[in-house]
């Protein structure tokens, strides 16, 4: 079974899983499900001044997909638009609410200097005619993207009350075979929408469980690349890497603290895998959980005081939580017999986590409160689910690790997220 061998090779670091994709290919995003009543809103094609008759980036065309991929909002098609107003003072309203469109986005794109640009944005209500969004946002050509998905999440957070995440990065693992067939493992990272993707790290031997520092500046990961587990933290834009956890045994599943201060791991470096906390300055370890069985997957809460993690003390893996200064562990799933893989929703009300359901893989999530368990992922072979840090959506590996996916927390939206290639495996979600 395919979701008992990644846990395996979390657990124990001793099975060795072949994924064959190919290298800093783009993700291609298809979008199915909605939110019923979904906002209407028009998006018109930015104006432009420049030395070139073209724009480096159609900063329209990126909010439009942007805002679409979150089911949201129903987009109006670019072949219906009335208009293309650049300028407040150019909008006729009536000919948007004849339509039906509620909200309306224009804007402007101009070259101040060889390669630094000014673009100026505009969201109105149709209807009462005011406008609800007005920035100009200078930005360099490196950063024009990075700016207009930042336009993207004003726009969301102002019609929705919801931060976006339009601006955030996402963390993943391949593997690609050389001409002499010989595995090549890269950790991947890329804007949310899939573009942009790039190597930080790659290694003959395999690379697993990435997970983002609170500010989005380092991953923590675990790497065999000297034929045995050890983990480490890099720099994502310096390069620079520590070896964090290279014990005898197994060093794994890295966690970050929501302070940035600290990772919970977990380590066999004393006989049993258990969980640990390392302290980043001092490098310190202190033992949280101790027990005769396999525990791992720590994940945080958002206030830092507890844990929850996999452990199969019971006879089959559930999810367990405890304080982050020890004591006794409380198994929090009930439903089914297999629940792992647990994370934290940003407010702390819930977990996502793989729960198993008639032998087949599924995300789901896990009301704290209510201990209300809702299956929300399609495939049947669902594992490595990370919350968006807006807690709107959950991302994941499915279909044996052929395509990442994400789903609402509803399970209304459904977006696949593909490369062309066999597998890519492990996401994880920046909060930045």
């Amino acid at each position: 079974m395919i979701k008992q061998h990644s846990r395996t090779l979390k657990l124990l670091g001793c099975l060795l899983i072949l994924w064959s994709t190919t290298a800093y290919s783009e993700l291609n995003i298809q979008i199915t499900g909605g939110v019923e009543g979904a906002i209407p809103i028009a998006i018109a094609p930015f104006g432009w001044e420049g030395n070139t008759s073209n724009p480096p980036l159609d900063v329209a065309s990126i909010i439009r997909t942007d805002l679409e991929r979150s089911g949201r909002f129903n987009v109006l098609p670019v072949n219906n638009l009335p208009a293309v107003p650049t300028d407040p003072s150019l909008i006729k309203f009536s000919q948007w609410q004849a339509l039906g469109q509620e909200n309306l986005v224009i804007g402007r794109f101009q070259e101040t200097f060889p390669n630094r640009f000014d673009t100026a944005f505009y969201l109105f209500d149709v209807f009462s005619q005011k406008r609800l969004i007005g920035y100009r946002i200078p930005s360099s050509k490196d950063d024009l993207r990075r700016m207009t998905h930042q336009i993207s999440d004003m726009v969301y957070e102002k019609l929705t009350g919801e931060k976006g995440v339009f601006a955030t990065h996402i963390a993943y693992v391949t593997l690609s075979r050389d001409s002499n067939r010989h595995p090549i493992y890269r950790l991947q990272i890329a804007d949310a929408d899939g573009y942009g993707a790039r190597s930080i790290v790659a290694s003959r031997q395999p690379i697993m469980s990435p997970t983002w520092s609170p500010d989005g500046k380092t991953v923590a990961y675990v790497s065999f690349e000297h034929r045995r587990s050890e983990i480490f933290t890099q720099d994502i834009w310096a390069g620079k890497r520590t070896s964090i956890a290279s014990f005898p045994g197994i060093n794994g599943a890295p966690a970050w603290s929501p302070d940035g201060s600290k990772l919970a791991l977990t380590l066999s470096k004393d006989g049993n895998p258990d969980i640990y906390i390392f302290d980043i300055k001092t490098r310190q370890l202190h033992r949280i959980v101790k027990h005769y069985a396999v525990d791992t997957e720590p994940a945080w809460s958002p206030d830092g005081q507890t844990l929850v993690f996999t452990s199969d003390r019971g006879g089959s893996p559930q999810i367990y939580r405890v304080s982050v200064n020890g004591g006794s562990a409380k198994r929090v799933s009930f439903q089914g017999g297999y629940n792992a893989s647990a994370d934290f929703s940003p407010d702390g009300k819930m977990i996502s986590l793989v729960h198993r359901q008639s032998g087949k893989y599924h995300i789901a999530t896990l009301d704290l409160s209510s201990k209300q368990l809702n299956v929300i992922g399609k495939g049947t072979q669902d594992e490595s689910p990370t919350f968006a840090p807006n807690g709107s959506m959950v991302l994941y590996a499915t279909n044996g690790g052929t395509q990442l996916a994400a789903v609402s927390v509803d399970g209304r939206v459904h977006q696949t997220l593909t490369i062309n290639a066999d597998e890519v495996r492990e996401p994880a979600w920046a909060s930045n």
